[in-house]
């Protein structure tokens, strides 16, 4: 388990997993009780993450958690961290002390458990030492899902880099290594369908700063992620006003909530405005390479403005630049036709 108190630029990962793992879940989320952060006693000793089935004979849908039984630990790697044998062997010792430290002798019977390891790269060490030390055998249940049998306590392992795109983009997506538009449309997509749940909210904050320049390249999606972004800043802002006193926290949020809407409002005028800017000059560069086409095609001006649906003058500046400028290219044209305004 990772805990931070870094400054700013930290990624915390843990409570993005917690709430993708939600969504993954969230056809059973009648049936399942999560619990992150479970504490094993009142010493600092705790595992990532305990999910309860309320109905223990009712299976649950979704591929990662189809052989789940009645209370099932799951332990997470971030992206840049592995899954070592060590790794293994402290969540084994939790489950085992979670299965212990109960009021009555067997209360939690060892058939109730089950063991999930997730981390985003194959953990090939761990996997070898599975086999040879520990006689189980490891074997691929479909994509990104490894089934351990050969112990008492069943286990799975989860690489997420592996995981089905169609099944598990959340989990998949959960990650500083995103590596197309596509799969970044994808998730903006599914979002948008989500915008009101915080679980979406939460995972998609955490990609989206983890892979800031993917997403900003990623056409047309500038206003859904600035309004991912002033969602986040709002909360936090929020969050952080919450703790001064009462006093302080009306003159302050006052204070505060009129400068930052000022902040964002030029910010949003800026982008705006750059925006508008972009798509005349697209639509000016469209209306050259049209005219131009259609004088070399010998039309008349009237003609190009009929067939333009508009007035011949809307036409002719334009016009009488290409003709007068017959072997000047698109953006040339553009150049002296700006340069006449």
């Amino acid at each position: 388990m990772e805990h931070t108190n870094k400054e700013n630029g930290t990624i915390y990962w843990h409570p993005a997993f917690f709430a993708g793992l939600q969504i993954e879940l969230l056809d059973d989320a009648d049936n399942l009780e999560f619990e992150s952060e479970h504490l094993l006693s009142k010493k600092p000793m705790q595992i990532d993450i305990l999910i309860i089935k309320k109905e223990a004979d009712r299976p649950v849908k979704k591929n990662i958690g189809r052989f789940f039984r009645k209370r099932n630990i799951v332990e997470y790697k971030s992206p840049d961290d592995s899954l070592s044998i060590d790794d293994f062997y402290k969540v084994y010792g939790y489950t085992c002390f979670y299965k212990a430290d109960v009021a009555s002798v067997n209360e939690i019977p060892m058939e109730e458990l089950t063991i999930t390891l997730v981390s985003e790269s194959y953990p090939r060490e761990l996997v070898r030492h599975l086999r040879e030390a520990r006689g189980c055998t490891v074997e691929k249940v479909e994509a990104g899902i490894y089934s351990v049998t050969g112990d008492k306590i069943p286990i799975q392992i989860l690489v997420t880099r592996q995981l089905s795109r169609k099944e598990n983009l959340w989990l998949r997506s959960l990650t500083n290594k995103l590596d197309t538009h596509e799969n970044a449309r994808m998730l903006i997509e599914d979002y948008i369908g989500h915008k009101k749940n915080n679980l979406h909210k939460a995972v998609i904050e955490t990609i989206v700063r983890a892979n800031q320049k993917l997403f900003q390249e990623v056409n047309g999606m500038s206003d859904i992620i600035m309004e991912i972004v002033q969602e986040k800043f709002d909360r936090k802002l929020k969050e952080a006003l919450d703790k001064k006193t009462k006093v302080i926290k009306k003159k302050l949020e006052k204070e505060l909530k009129k400068e930052l809407e000022k902040e964002f409002e030029e910010k949003l005028e800026k982008e705006l405005d750059q925006q508008e800017k972009k798509m005349e000059s697209e639509k000016l560069t469209e209306r050259i390479t049209m005219i131009r086409k259609k004088c070399a095609r010998d039309k008349s001006l009237v003609t190009i403005a009929d067939e333009m649906e508009t007035e011949p003058e809307e036409v002719l500046p334009i016009y009488n630049l290409i003709i007068a400028n017959p072997g000047k290219t698109v953006d040339e044209i553009y150049t002296l036709f700006v340069g006449t305004l």
